[in-house]
């Protein structure tokens, strides 16, 4: 990366909780009453990600900017995933990379200012990363968005942890239910898209996870960033 680590946003732990989108999602006509109300309750225990693999860099840039004030009112972290000249643009928080993105040390100067998180599926990726924030970490469990992959456990985090002191957020099929298990196994945080979207009230169900993923106080196994 030609940036610095001290070039860039590193001075607080990631959120524990990441709202990732699809295009689906992005396309719903209540998409910005919920997502700005998301920001609001989850605050700074919130990233919220704007992902849409199949939606242009103009729509992409436009729901980013227009959640860009509602964030930083929050303290919320806005990220955009994949594509970097789309988070520059419009003022983002962070950028997501994946096995499609550029690798964290080929981005431009001009990202400097970008906190970065990187998706893995196993030790080997996690122990190329570099410098970054945040990895998210999966698929833990079977989910929708990936049908016929199988998912890899709990296990994995610890495998992740093992080769990269970089906090992992959990992905794949993380109900309420099971964020205690995935936080034992060495997860920081937690990402959801369906368990939040597609509930019958988003905002409450985002008020669970935010309560299951919240670190105990009265335990010294938390991991530290």
């Amino acid at each position: 990366m030609t940036a610095s680590e001290t070039d860039r946003d590193v001075e607080r732990a990631p959120p524990r909780v990441h709202l990732i989108t699809d295009d689906s999602i992005l396309e719903r006509d209540d998409f910005p009453a919920v997502a700005h109300a998301a920001l609001a309750v989850g605050g700074s225990d919130v990233a919220l990600h704007v992902r849409g693999p199949g939606t242009d860099g103009r729509t992409l840039y436009r729901r980013t900017l227009d959640l860009r004030g509602a964030s930083r009112d929050a303290g919320a972290l806005l990220v955009v995933n994949d594509r970097v000249d789309v988070a520059l643009a419009a003022g983002a928080d962070a950028v997501q990379l994946a096995g499609r993105s550029l690798h964290p040390d080929d981005l431009p100067v001009e990202a400097g200012s970008l906190a970065v998180g990187v998706s893995v599926h196993g030790p080997a990726e996690a122990s190329t990363v570099g410098t970054v924030d945040w990895l998210l970490a999966g698929t833990i469990y079977p989910t929708p968005s990936h049908p016929g992959r199988p998912g890899a456990g709990p296990r994995l985090l610890g495998a992740v942890a093992a080769v990269t002191a970089v906090p992992a957020i959990a992905i794949g099929g993380v109900t309420p239910e099971r964020v205690a298990e995935v936080m034992r196994a060495g997860a920081w945080g937690v990402a959801v898209m369906r368990g939040v979207w597609d509930a019958a009230d988003p905002i409450e169900a985002l008020h669970r996870y935010l309560e299951v993923a919240a670190p105990d106080p009265t335990s010294d196994s938390t991991p530290t960033p």
